[in-house]
């Protein structure tokens, strides 16, 4: 664990303020730490976003780009990053790696891909390991993420690992959710079935100089029109993008305002609300294991054997 002294963790703050990058990525890894120290720096840059909210300070869009492993998502965010840079835009990057099986940190694969970038100062790059977190995402992202916008990056993209069909968390990080599809990747209807399609916004068929790209998109829209809907229904534009070759990432930045547009920003408030939703429920939910863990043998030992139930078990446990 990473421990600061309230002097040390003022000064970090001061830095980060300042819009040091060292800064930056110490505060990262404080905030990757967790426990108290992590929860009180948090406190700060969330204050400072704050202040400087009230200062007319633009919160970054924040892109959660998604889908099945192979789809090319690290060539779309790398190219997306061109494109934003070209446009004057400063870009931050939470890249979500599967962790290694023996350290337990991030298999760098999403940051060699971006290398292109490394030395430009208005883009950074933070790799993170999932360590074992279902979801697309790690357990820490949320934290992570709170440093990162309230850093002042016009724009934030999150590449979660490559997902299934349940894997919904980016959803309730991201203020637009991007789903990579190829037209490799299967039938476009049973696809359009799985939970991460009914939660994008934004829909991409990259690779789209590969066969089956047209019909992968008719697929698309003929299984939109499916699903109920009515005059006010907002239909996830289709995309078609080849990141190799930064082909329609016009489009898809053009989908994503799109789509902020529709939500309004009450509608990008409201999701930022639920984003504090579902990291209170993230951390609340390790604390329960927690306690989970500290049940002693005897308690156990009662529960398998029927002279306690599992609900008096858990009950005795929440109060201790």
């Amino acid at each position: 664990m990473v421990v600061e002294s309230a002097a040390a963790r003022a000064t970090l703050l001061e830095r980060y303020a300042a819009g040091e990058v060292r800064a930056l990525s110490r505060a990262i890894t404080v905030a990757e730490s967790g426990g108290p120290e992590a929860q009180a720096l948090l406190q700060g840059v969330r204050a400072l976003s704050a202040q400087r909210q009230s200062a007319q300070w633009k919160r970054p869009r924040v892109i959660g780009l998604t889908g099945s492993p192979g789809s090319g998502k690290s060539t779309l965010t790398s190219a997306l990053i061109s494109h934003l840079r070209s446009a004057g835009q400063t870009v931050g990057v939470l890249a979500v790696d599967p962790s290694s099986p023996f350290s337990g940190g991030a298999i760098l694969g999403d940051r060699i891909r971006m290398l292109a970038h490394h030395a430009d100062p208005g883009v950074y790059v933070r790799s993170l390991a999932t360590r074992g977190a279902l979801g697309g995402l790690s357990g820490r992202s949320m934290a992570v993420l709170s440093v990162l916008e309230g850093f002042g990056f016009d724009v934030l993209l999150i590449e979660t690992v490559g997902v299934g069909q349940s894997e919904l968390e980016i959803a309730s990080v991201a203020d637009h959710t991007v789903l990579v599809l190829t037209p490799a990747g299967g039938d476009g209807v049973q696809a359009f079935k799985a939970g991460i399609m009914e939660v994008a916004d934004v829909l991409v068929v990259n690779k789209a100089d590969l066969p089956g790209a047209e019909r992968l998109g008719r697929e698309l829209r003929a299984a939109q029109m499916l699903a109920p809907h009515d005059e006010h229904t907002f239909f996830p534009p289709i995309v078609q993008t080849v990141a190799s070759r930064d082909e329609g990432l016009s489009g898809l930045l053009e989908a994503v305002q799109s789509h902020r547009d529709h939500l309004g920003e009450a509608g990008v408030e409201r999701r930022r609300l639920e984003r504090a939703r579902s990291e209170l429920r993230s951390l609340m939910w390790q604390q329960v294991a927690a306690r989970a863990e500290q049940a002693s043998a005897e308690l156990l030992a009662d529960m398998a054997s029927g002279r306690l139930s599992a609900d008096e078990v858990a009950r005795m446990l929440l109060r201790s």
